[in-house]
């Protein structure tokens, strides 16, 4: 089960991924395309076309992670602008899996730092 608080950052591929990519053509998206890390502690995060399925991948001390969700019904708030990467909170991935906008203006502000008075 994909652990949340485990993970440093997450990045989203905006736009749409071929998801019959593998591991290693997700890792090369990555780190290709994106000059990003893909053995960093982050989630990397790809959606369909249809945005009805996502996959995740993770890098864990020996290995990865491919994490795959397919939605029933609906389809994932995806940005669309191709070809960018879009860095995101772990609070935000947990509202795109929710089938929720990664853009909630109404929610609390998350608390960053705290003080006893």
């Amino acid at each position: 089960m994909l652990n949340l608080t485990n993970s440093g950052r997450a990045y989203l591929a905006c736009g749409a991924t071929d998801l019959r990519k593998s591991i290693d053509g997700l890792a090369a998206i990555i780190q290709m395309i994106f000059k990003l890390d893909p053995f960093s502690n982050c989630l990397f995060i790809f959606c369909n076309k249809n945005k009805d399925k996502i996959k995740i991948l993770e890098w864990e001390y020996s290995g990865f992670w491919l994490y795959y969700k397919r939605l029933e019904k609906g389809r994932f708030k995806w940005p669309s602008n191709e070809n960018e990467v879009k860095s995101v909170t772990q609070r935000e991935v947990r509202w795109l899996l929710d089938g929720l906008s990664i853009e909630q203006p109404k929610a609390h502000k998350e608390v960053t730092e705290r003080s006893v008075i």
